[in-house]
């Protein structure tokens, strides 16, 4: 039995990672782009006050916005290189993202009310992206197409 056949029955999970990816990241970024200190209050328990930090969270927002418009239009797509390459970027990310995020909420008192949310949300990204990962490399080893390498 493919060990990830066990998780992944089609590509349909990868896609619905990109899908879940564009929406997320999409949100993250307007909500920073379009109401930067709020949206830091809510993560961080902290609203951000100074030029440079509202320049700042704006800069991130426009990065996640970037990032969700790549997986919105990466969408279907589960076999080319650029697929893998932007959900193994996503790896990092995400992963960063939690273990900052985690530590600064081991850190502070009192956090944000989406902080703890926002750590376990990208804790659980991580795990999708690289088990999508194993499952695109084990398809790529076979020399199937992901859709034929799962039996369904």
């Amino acid at each position: 039995m493919n060990p990830a056949g066990v998780l992944y029955k089609s590509s349909r999970s990868v896609d619905a990672l990109q899908t879940a990816t564009a929406l997320i990241e999409l949100g993250a970024g307007l909500a920073l782009l379009s109401f930067p200190s709020a949206a830091v209050a809510l993560l961080l328990g902290a609203p951000v006050e100074t030029p440079a930090a509202l320049t700042v969270a704006r800069v991130a927002g426009a990065a996640l916005l970037t990032l969700g418009a790549a997986f919105w239009l990466a969408r279907g797509d589960t076999q080319s290189r650029a697929a893998r390459g932007l959900v193994a970027a996503m790896v990092l990310y995400n992963l960063g993202a939690a273990i900052i995020l985690g530590a600064a909420g081991i850190r502070s008192q009192p956090v944000g009310i989406v902080l703890w949310p926002a750590v376990v949300l990208h804790a659980a990204m991580t795990i999708w992206c690289i088990m999508s990962l194993r499952y695109l490399s084990i398809a790529e080893g076979l020399g199937e197409s992901p859709s034929e390498a799962i039996p369904q």
